[in-house]
């Protein structure tokens, strides 16, 4: 919980249980929002920043109105400034391009309906142009976790602003990996529904045929929220196709590629033992596992820059282009330019599409029932590195991502753990248009193992060089209900432990009961503990599976050191019983 009396990580769960407690009122959340906001300036992450005034009709609408009739009642999101909210300018991160629409997106309209708060608009590479979110005249926005690494593109500011806490969720846009490829680089879910399935009207196209509004979320409970509100035909986008998603399941199999991935930039080892690591995990999953070759997808992603497709974002754009020289961004502004190469004649159009849709109907075979996994990224870049070889770096980035909206597949990317410290890892996973239900079944699977499978241990062979300590206090030591989520993630028990004398234990009113520590300024005592390790790699996973206002932070022992372990929010301490002179968990009756 920050100093603004907010968490730190905002989620739709966890607002709603502070607004239903009456802990917090939305007018509370925005205004610690623009706190963090006016304290991560320097990140860029923001174009039109939220104010008090540019947010105020949409809280004074909640006024008077039922939290209970509204599924997004106060819930803060952030937008791709390529998405239009009325009444501020929509740039695309071009000055000159700027324009005030006067309505709304569909997709953000629908939020809005919904009793969602818009906040603002976020930076974005030039024209959604980019994988690596360096590309705007506003500045290079930096990575959430490592300032000096890039946060990936198009979509970096959506993405940086959910992972800093300043939104519940953003929309972003997703042609050619930029809802995916920011969601891995700062931890979080990037979901991308299939072509058409979210209306695209109100949103500055990139390529028309391939552009799907995306979101990015901490959760994937939180994506599947804002899909199911975003979802559904609009009768005056061309674009918009109805497209139903069913209740989550399992595939028949996972398609997994057969040939040795290529990993790059300064972490490509890590980056490497990390998709090991996740390849691991999945064929424990208890769902069939097939290899393929991955080639084939590699070529079919070819076409999106070697083919028409680069006209076609072209047509788009060159009468402002012509119109306006020397105003685009040098980089963008060039690959734009392809698209008036001479080879893409119109029998080069015809040609492509007839070969695309020969690899539509062998992806349609291949992934029939099934979900292909793949590393969102095989690396990343530092922003320096990029600047250096900007062509060439994000390419890499688009490796093994550019296939999936020529090919009419939906996707989704979770996180996978960590390949270094504050280096975070994902993979994504594919399947068919209208066939989402398989990518959230097995997400589920992954991340939760509530889809009928447990997640496994992750083998100590990748990760006995890379353990987290954990103080565990409650449900999760031994003999406890929760034990087995230790031990699912790979986690082992250490020595038993108690904290420093400066913590309050709480009883909080859940089923079952659970406990909550938290360290007190003056006062507080010694509660007893256990320690336990969990390899690095498996951490990411495990953390995202703590309900609030539960949490990881750091716990101070009785010798005096500090190491991860489960903590509490404050405001629960309202809420709860004090249980404090038990002296730990073991000693009460539940």
């Amino acid at each position: 919980m920050s100093k603004s009396g907010i968490p730190d990580k905002l989620t739709i769960e966890r607002l709603r249980e502070l607004y239903a407690s009456g802990a917090l009122a939305p007018e509370a959340v925005i205004n610690g929002i623009m706190e963090r906001v006016q304290a991560d300036a320097g990140m860029n992450i923001w174009i039109t920043p939220p104010t008090m005034d540019s947010v105020q009709p949409y809280l004074d609408r909640l006024k008077g109105t039922d939290p209970e009739s509204l599924p997004l009642w106060g819930i803060p999101f952030a937008i791709k400034d390529n998405i239009d909210v009325a009444q501020i300018p929509t740039t695309a991160a071009c000055p000159a391009f700027a324009y005030t629409p006067q309505e709304h997106a569909a997709v953000v309209q629908r939020m809005i309906d919904a009793g969602a708060i818009p906040l603002g608009k976020t930076n974005l590479d030039q024209f959604a142009t980019g994988l690596v979110g360096v590309r705007s005249p506003y500045g290079e926005t930096h990575n959430a976790l490592r300032p000096e690494l890039i946060s990936g593109g198009s979509s970096s500011g959506s993405a940086v602003a959910v992972a800093r806490g300043h939104a519940a969720f953003a929309f972003g846009t997703d042609t050619a990996g930029s809802g995916r490829v920011p969601a891995a680089l700062n931890n979080l879910v990037g979901y991308k529904p299939s072509l058409g399935a979210w209306p695209t009207k109100g949103v500055v196209p990139a390529c028309a045929s391939l552009d799907c509004v995306n979101v990015f979320a901490h959760s994937l409970a939180d994506a599947l929220e804002v899909d199911k509100l975003a979802r559904g035909i609009h009768e005056s986008d061309p674009w918009s196709r109805s497209i139903e998603r069913s209740a989550s399941k399992l595939p028949n199999k996972v398609v997994l590629p057969s040939v040795k991935l290529q990993f790059y930039g300064p972490y490509a080892a890590e980056y490497e033992k990390a998709w090991e690591a996740a390849v691991e995990r999945i064929t424990k999953l208890g769902v069939a596992v097939e290899y393929i070759d991955y080639d084939f997808f590699s070529r079919a992603a070819a076409l999106l820059y070697d083919g028409p497709w680069v006209a076609e974002r072209w047509a788009s754009l060159e009468p402002f282009v012509t119109a306006n020289p020397g105003v685009t961004f040098e980089t963008t502004e060039r690959i734009l330019r392809s698209g008036a190469s001479g080879k893409h004649s119109a029998a080069s159009v015809f040609k492509a599409m007839h070969q695309l849709q020969q690899y539509k109907l062998e992806t349609k075979k291949l992934l029939k029932q099934a979900v292909m996994v793949m590393p969102t990224c095989g690396g990343t870049w530092t922003r320096e590195q990029v600047s250096a070889d900007p062509i060439g770096a994000n390419s890499d980035m688009g490796r093994y991502t550019n296939h999936c909206n020529l090919l009419d597949l939906c996707a989704v990317s979770i996180p996978a753990g960590f390949a270094a410290d504050e280096l975070p890892f994902g993979i994504t996973l594919f399947a068919l248009a209208e066939e989402e239900a398989l990518i959230t079944g097995a997400a589920e699977l992954f991340l939760t193992g509530e889809c009928g499978a447990a997640n496994p241990p992750i083998p100590n062979s990748v990760t006995e060089q890379a353990m987290v300590p954990v103080a565990v206090c409650g449900l999760h030591m031994r003999g406890f209900p929760l034990e087995k989520q230790m031990l699912e993630h790979g986690a082992h028990f250490v020595r038993e432990a108690a904290t420093a004398a400066k913590y309050q234990m709480i009883k909080l009113p859940t089923v079952p009961a659970k406990p909550g520590l938290i360290k007190k300024g003056n006062g507080g005592q010694s509660i007893q503990l256990e320690v336990w390790e969990m390899p690095k790699a498996a951490f990411g996973a495990f953390t995202a599976l703590i309900p609030a206002p539960l949490g990881i932070g750091k716990v101070e022992l009785e010798d005096g050191t500090e190491i991860p372990g489960f903590i509490c929010e404050g405001y629960a301490e309202q809420i709860a019983e004090d249980i404090t002179d038990s002296g730990g968990w073991r000693y009460i009756s539940v």
